[in-house]
């Protein structure tokens, strides 16, 4: 069973997974950066734990940071939410590796999803050029897009 959640984002996503956690009866754990110390989610949660730094890339981006306070705030969970580390396989493997339940696809999913060329196949959905009118409508999107990330969000290299 469940007791406590840590979940790996901010804002409104991280406020409705607490939400639904309260509900349940499972206990909440906040992280924040910063300049995010008195924003609702860490309010709203029963814990909130600082990343120390200021952007994302020094906070939220960091796994190894999200697990120390997960193991510190003695949560049993991890969420992460969407965005951030939410499709970093090797941050689900590092929750896992300490011991904390992951809630979230297992880490060999999210990386046969993390190509799109490759997820596409998986599926078993044709190529652009073998569409035809009888699949209209359909939704184009670059294998190698971007995600709409700022540069300031993005985990240094």
């Amino acid at each position: 069973m469940i007791g406590t959640v840590l979940v790996a984002n901010r804002g409104e996503i991280a406020c409705r997974i607490f939400r639904t956690c309260g509900e349940l009866g499972i206990r909440t754990v906040a992280v924040h950066a910063d300049p995010d110390a008195n924003a609702r989610h860490t309010r709203v949660a029963d814990t909130a734990v600082r990343l120390p730094g200021a952007t994302p890339a020094e906070t939220y981006l960091r796994g190894d940071l999200i697990v120390k306070a997960a193991v510190a705030a003695g949560a049993d969970a991890v969420h992460p939410g969407y965005g951030f580390l939410s499709e970093n396989a090797d941050f689900a493997r590092a929750v896992l590796d300490a011991g904390l339940v992951w809630i979230g696809p297992p880490p060999e999913a999210i990386e046969a999803m993390a190509s799109k060329t490759r997820a596409k196949e998986l599926m078993g959905l044709r190529p652009l050029g073998e569409v035809s009118a009888s699949d209209l409508p359909v939704l184009v999107k670059a294998a190698a897009g971007g995600g709409g990330a700022r540069d300031e969000d993005r985990a240094p290299s």
